[in-house]
């Protein structure tokens, strides 16, 4: 479901997928 939710943010905001784990504080290894 966190997955999904992140997914939808990149459409909506155009956030890479590190620019996302940098707002969480998280690795893209955790993907």
């Amino acid at each position: 479901m966190l997955k999904d939710n992140l997914i939808m943010l990149r459409g909506i905001h155009g956030y890479s997928q590190e620019e996302i784990a940098e707002k969480i504080n998280i690795s893209r290894q955790a993907y």
